[in-house]
């Protein structure tokens, strides 16, 4: 029966939307070619200009794109849109199958009740309980120990000249941090690291039946890995997020099983998977941009708005997606309910109206922080705060330690097309071999 659903699951959500991809491609639709050209994967602004010059909204055959910050903005914040389908919109049968085919054992992050489709009242709930780790004098609290963890990754690499970084710090800093707030043994990390890594392109379409299956295997793994979590916490809790919002369900606040799962899944895997995106791009930013290497160097002060910079200028979110609740009109064009609005954040980032030489990366851009890479409204990044301080304290201990750091052959973007950032990071050290 799993076997069906599955089937089913990517029938429904690549398989049909892969065919209407590749027939929209044919007529020359951004949309589409922005999902099936790899040319766009590696380098996706050039297309980001072509929807930005055809307009503010852009019709399609798919729905509707856009790269204008202001039209953005407000897709973001309108109560006009909603984070996921409305299945009430959709003709009754393939609302009936959609529904049937959801499987609990293998909740992926835009699968309900995953904070990055459900609305309000759900949303409301589950972010409540969450907001109460993620406030910023929370997560200011934590600046001492990410410290820590990064000076101990970083005495790792003393004494050797080569190192892969996304292996051994972008990634290690995050899942080590996020992992200690939920409770996450130390041994388990490198599984959770491996779940995230496979499980990532399930924020892309038209994925074919192999790739699916492997995303869909890792999304199983982490759901089944999870479970067991969850369980050794309510018999033994601790101090964090996770043993919180198990004491709270059974306190009485009515999360079940499914829900806690969707919620602590989400968490844990947004927690690491993006500022593993962030660190890496602004690794790669400051080292191709050495004069604004300098700059943070003269003054340290502006490392914070130099993660801005990076969140802007490469956003590891590179787009998201609305759809219309209502019949509506955006931008002076309908929407009719149920139509879909494709919100590139990665182009608005780059708006020329908003940001002056958008193409130019300055770590002491005055308004570095207006980019929309944490989406906006009640979806907004619940975990902005905390990517912000690890992307502060990774970027600029790693260049303090290793002033003489340096690319190296060999590295490899990410291949998704929703996440960017670098998969493979090879760099010279500028230390000596040791032994």
């Amino acid at each position: 029966m799993s076997s069906l659903r599955s089937r089913v699951r990517w029938g429904v959500q690549h398989g049909v939307v892969g065919l209407a991809i590749r027939r929209a491609a044919r007529h020359g639709d951004l949309q589409a070619r922005f999902v099936i050209d790899p040319q766009h994967r590696a380098d996706p602004y050039p297309l980001y200009e072509q929807v930005r010059a055809r307009g503010s909204l852009v019709p399609g055959r798919l729905g509707h794109l856009t790269v204008d910050h202001g039209v953005v903005t407000e897709v973001l914040r309108s109560d006009d849109f909603r984070a996921g389908p409305d299945e009430d919109a959709m003709p009754k049968v393939l609302g009936a199958v959609m529904r049937w085919a959801r499987d609990p054992q293998a909740l992926g992050p835009i699968d309900p009740p995953s904070l990055l489709v459900v609305e309000p009242p759900d949303h409301t709930k589950y972010r409540r309980l969450v907001s109460r780790v993620f406030t910023a004098r929370a997560v200011e609290a934590l600046r001492g120990r990410v410290q820590v963890i990064a000076d101990e990754l970083l005495d790792r690499l003393e004494g050797q000249p080569r190192a892969e970084l996304v292996e051994a710090y972008c990634s290690q800093l995050p899942v080590t941090v996020i992992t200690e707030i939920l409770g996450v043994r130390p041994e388990d990390r490198e599984k959770v690291l491996g779940f995230g890594r496979d499980g990532a392109p399930s924020l892309d379409v038209g994925l074919t039946w192999q790739e699916f299956r492997k995303v869909d295997d890792a999304v199983r793994g982490f759901q089944g890995w999870l479970g067991g979590h969850l369980d050794r916490l309510r018999s033994e809790p601790g101090d964090d997020l996770l043993s919180q919002l198990v004491r709270l369900e059974d306190e009485g606040q009515r999360l079940d099983d499914t829900e806690l799962r969707a919620v602590a899944g989400l968490v844990l895997a947004a927690g690491f998977e993006t500022t593993v995106n962030l660190l890496g791009s602004g690794i790669v930013l400051l080292l191709e941009h050495p004069d604004e290497l300098a700059r943070l160097r003269e003054d340290p002060s502006l490392w914070a708005n130099a993660v801005d910079e990076v969140l802007r200028y490469e956003s590891p979110v590179q787009l998201t997606a609305r759809f219309a609740v209502r019949d509506t009109e955006l931008a002076g064009r309908r929407v009719s309910r149920g139509g879909l609005v494709v919100t590139m954040l990665g182009g608005a980032n780059r708006d020329p109206h908003v940001f002056p030489d958008p193409s130019r990366f300055d770590v002491g851009r005055a308004n570095s922080r207006d980019h929309l890479s944490f989406s906006g409204g009640r979806h907004f990044c619940l975990g902005a705060a905390l990517a912000r301080l690890e992307g502060e304290v990774g970027l600029r201990t790693l260049f303090d330690r290793f002033p003489d750091l340096s690319l190296a052959p060999g590295g490899r973007r990410t291949r998704t097309r929703v996440l960017r950032g670098w998969e493979h990071l090879p760099v010279s050290t500028g230390r000596v071999a040791v032994g």
